[in-house]
C-alpha cells in the first residue's frame, strides 16, 4: 500500500496564493454603465400611493371598439362558424339541465360493508 504523503502546508499555502493572482490577474472591474440602444425598456407605471398627476390620454373610440370585437369569442363575432374546427363545439350550451338529484350523472361516495370494512382495517394499523 501506497503510504499518504505528509501535508505541505508551506507548498500548499504558495499554491494557493499563486490561484488567487492568476484569478486577479484576469478578473476586471467594469464601472460604467450603459444602456443597451438595441433592446427596448420596459415601461413602469408609477407607484400606486404617488402624488405625481397622471398623463391625460385622449380616448380613440374606433380602436377601443375594434379592439372589443377582436376579444370577443367566435359565437358572438360570426352567425355561423368559419372553419370546419369551429364547427365542433359551436353550439356549446348543455344538452340536458343539469340537475344535481339526478343519479345518472351524479355519483355520490357510498360506503358499503366491504369499504366499512377495509377503512376499519387501515384505521386500525396505525
Amino acid at each position: 500500500m501506497a503510504e499518504k504523503e505528509k501535508i505541505d502546508f508551506v507548498h500548499q499555502n504558495l499554491i494557493h496564493v499563486e490561484t488567487i493572482r492568476k484569478e486577479q490577474r484576469q478578473q476586471k472591474l467594469h464601472t460604467e454603465f450603459s444602456i443597451n440602444s438595441y433592446r427596448k425598456l420596459h415601461v413602469l407605471p408609477d407607484k400606486p400611493m404617488s402624488r405625481k398627476a397622471p398623463e391625460v390620454i385622449a380616448e380613440n373610440l374606433d380602436f377601443i371598439s375594434v379592439f372589443h370585437k377582436a376579444r370577443q369569442e367566435p359565437t358572438k363575432k360570426y352567425a355561423l362558424p368559419l372553419t370546419e374546427s369551429q364547427e365542433i363545439g359551436w353550439v356549446s350550451t348543455q344538452l340536458i339541465p343539469s340537475n344535481r338529484y339526478d343519479k345518472r350523472f351524479n355519483f355520490y361516495r357510498v360506503c358499503t360493508d366491504v369499504t366499512k370494512h377495509k377503512e376499519s382495517i387501515l384505521r386500525g394499523s396505525n
